[in-house]
């Protein structure tokens, strides 16, 4: 399991990165299917122009073991064998990554939702903040939006 949180121009992780990664797991032989997931800046919301996102989070540390109980859940859940997850903090822009997801398992169907379940719980469960900043002004977002 590989969990990172990263600002913005400290590292650059890519998805081919992670699949590398992962295909060097003790399980690979046992495996069947590698799923990812990159999220990115998008430029238009409905009504409004977005010119930069400022991702943040209050304590890197707490953040990447929240991220880690999450995973040691879904991999318990769904019987896969490994996650990555990357999630990057700091200003971004149109196209740029955000987080990134890759899940090696057995099977495509457990597989694809422990790739769903990690996206959704990790918006949804942990602490970041997210500052939309638009042709309509700005806009502060908390986990879950």
């Amino acid at each position: 399991m590989t969990v990172r949180i990263i600002e913005k121009n400290e590292d650059i992780i890519t998805i081919s990165d992670l699949i590398n990664d992962i295909k060097k797991s003790s399980k690979i032989d046992n495996s069947g299917t590698i799923f990812t997931f990159e999220g990115i800046v998008r430029g238009n919301e409905p009504g409004k122009k977005v010119d930069k996102l400022i991702l943040t989070t209050s304590d890197k540390e707490k953040t990447k073991n929240d991220i880690e109980n999450i995973i040691e859940e879904i991999k318990l859940k769904y019987g896969v064998y490994e996650i990555n997850v990357v999630h990057y903090i700091g200003e971004f822009y149109t196209g740029d990554s955000l987080f990134l997801v890759a899940i090696l398992g057995a099977h495509r169907d457990e597989s694809y939702d422990a790739l769903k379940n990690t996206i959704e719980r990790v918006k949804f469960e942990v602490d970041f903040k997210k500052k939309e900043i638009s042709n309509k002004g700005s806009k502060t977002i908390l986990a879950g939006g």
